[in-house]
């Protein structure tokens, strides 16, 4: 086997892990999951989980790295004229169809609980959220320059951490209320955006 399918067979086995991990930790919680039920649901012995990670913080790091990874890859596909209000009402149906390829809210209040508890995925999270931030802040100085409008670095920080308010408050209320009304979720954003964005 030549390094490059050594390579992709590791990374094919590391998301095998990663999503089987998921998927315990959104239905049981990070503690009641264990590496032998991982292992069970990725369908490998738990030996070979711990050839990808050494323990079960490990792979939560991986996930809070993966989620970094593909929220800045939705900030990047931005642009200035981007409806945001129909990128949020987007994102709110998929976190209702569960969609697998995008932040699951249970997923997020797991790991914001586990925060307050272990410095080490405090961090990761913080660090997340310092990235996310920024590149908010980006697109929204992108976007004011596009109208001809200048926001200063601080405003355009302060304006992103509504924007992930907003998103993460979102998330919450999905897990609260999964009937959310879809007309009073437009309202929201309605009267809620323009303040933010501009």
């Amino acid at each position: 086997m030549n390094a490059d399918a050594v390579i992709d067979r590791a990374t094919a086995q590391r998301d095998r892990i990663l999503c089987a991990a998921r998927r315990c930790f959104i239905d049981h919680g990070f503690h009641a999951a264990s590496m032998a039920s991982i292992a069970e649901v990725a369908d490998m012995s738990a030996g070979l989980i711990y050839r990808y990670f050494d323990s079960k913080n490990a792979i939560i790091l991986a996930i809070i790295e993966r989620q970094l990874a593909d929220k800045r890859a939705d900030i990047a596909e931005l642009q200035p004229g981007t409806d945001f209000a129909q990128g949020v009402r987007d994102l709110v149906a998929r976190w209702r169809s569960g969609d697998v390829r995008t932040m699951n809210p249970t997923l997020l209040l797991e790991m914001s609980a586990l925060a307050s508890r272990d410095p080490q995925i405090a961090a990761a999270l913080c660090e997340a959220d310092r990235v996310t931030r920024s590149d908010f802040a980006t697109w929204l100085v992108q976007r004011a320059a596009s109208s001809g409008v200048k926001i200063d670095a601080d405003a355009a920080q302060t304006r992103a951490f509504a924007l992930q308010c907003l998103i993460e408050g979102l998330a919450v209320r999905i897990v609260r209320e999964p009937g959310m009304s879809d007309h009073m979720l437009a309202d929201m954003l309605a009267m809620n955006l323009p303040v933010v964005i501009g």
